[in-house]
């Protein structure tokens, strides 16, 4: 595991204005990452901005805190110009400057940026990074900054990298879980985290705007390379016919993936006619990373994805499929 930087531990300690960010779209562990952070910097007395590009999703709207978060450039403006210089800015989970989204130029402007983010992928930005792979999840990085500041997060700092932890790991079943994964979850219990409430919110809370889109993707579920290789599709059609949003739809890609045979799951998630996102998911050697890195995109070794635009939407399907069936058929070959 990589050292984290001492810069980082010098600027918390002699900044006292902070913007937080994440990258668009965010999953629990880029939220919880966020407001865990937030609530602890503000424990040291710091002033933090939260922002987002849009705002928090109905499935995680019972994270402790992100009625704080704001998508307000005027008042982002108004945050960093109230600072007086005495700024810095914070990317969570965030792999590639444009995953921050539309306005990325305005938030890589505020400076000093660090960066934390723990995808292999990662393509670095910012001017002081801790990036480390080898990391369950950024919630994990964020508790060992906290030790290392010697601060005791509340009970809700606690909750809050507790659900970022547990959604990233899967709930603890997939491979970049480690021992300090799990040590560090045993001290967020003792904190107070009752995981019984933070999974049922997780997993028992869901919309029926939710489960309606879940009935129509899954319609459209394939299965190739001899039942090892899984996809299923998202249009805009769907999520309008449900009154859904893309948010719904995060976690689908594990139901394809839990098939018996499955080595690797596909979601396409069209966004218009001609531009949409991809992510995978992998059990066992497949290393989606390096599939993705073949379109542009990154991620983990058993998680990743990319985006396009401008393209066809059945030949980047096409072109996704072969690429996958061919690094199956590669690693069967090397077994």
């Amino acid at each position: 595991m990589t050292v984290m930087p001492e810069q980082i531990i010098r600027l918390v300690k002699a900044t006292n204005h902070f913007v937080l960010m994440t990258h668009v779209h965010p999953d629990g562990d880029a939220l919880g990452s966020l407001l865990g952070l937030a609530e602890i910097l503000e424990s040291l007395g710091k002033r933090v901005f939260r922002y987002l590009e849009e705002p928090v999703s109905d499935l995680y709207c019972f994270l402790p805190g992100c009625e704080l978060t704001s998508t307000d450039l005027g008042e982002l403006a108004d945050f960093v110009a109230a600072a007086h210089g005495d700024v810095a800015s914070i990317a969570l989970d965030c792999g590639d400057a444009e995953r921050l989204g539309r306005e990325q130029e305005r938030l890589l402007a505020i400076r000093p940026l660090v960066v934390i983010d723990h995808h292999r992928g990662h393509r670095d930005f910012g001017d002081v990074y801790w990036v480390d792979p080898k990391r369950s999840s950024t919630g994990e990085m964020v508790y060992e900054l906290v030790e290392t500041l010697h601060v005791v997060p509340s009970t809700t700092s606690a909750f809050n990298l507790y659900v970022a932890i547990v959604t990233d790991t899967g709930l603890f079943r997939y491979e970049n879980t480690t021992s300090r994964t799990m040590r560090i979850a045993a001290e967020l219990l003792e904190l107070g985290v009752r995981p019984e409430e933070a999974t049922g919110l997780l997993y028992d809370n869901y919309s029926l705007q939710r489960l309606r889109l879940m009935e129509q993707v899954l319609a459209t579920l394939e299965l190739h390379a001899g039942e090892q290789l899984a996809a299923i599709r998202l249009t805009t059609v769907m999520l309008e016919s449900c009154g859904a949003t893309v948010g719904d739809a995060e976690g689908f890609i594990d139901y394809p993936r839990s098939l018996r045979t499955v080595k690797v799951a596909v979601l396409f998630k069209e966004s218009d006619e001609r531009a949409g996102s991809v992510s995978m998911r992998a059990k066992g050697e497949c290393d989606v990373a390096q599939v993705a890195a073949l379109f542009g995109g990154g991620g983990h070794r058993n998680a990743a994805g990319f985006r396009y635009v401008e393209m066809d939407h059945a030949q980047v399907r096409a072109d996704l499929l072969l690429a996958l069936q061919t690094s199956l058929e590669r690693n069967a070959a090397e077994e």
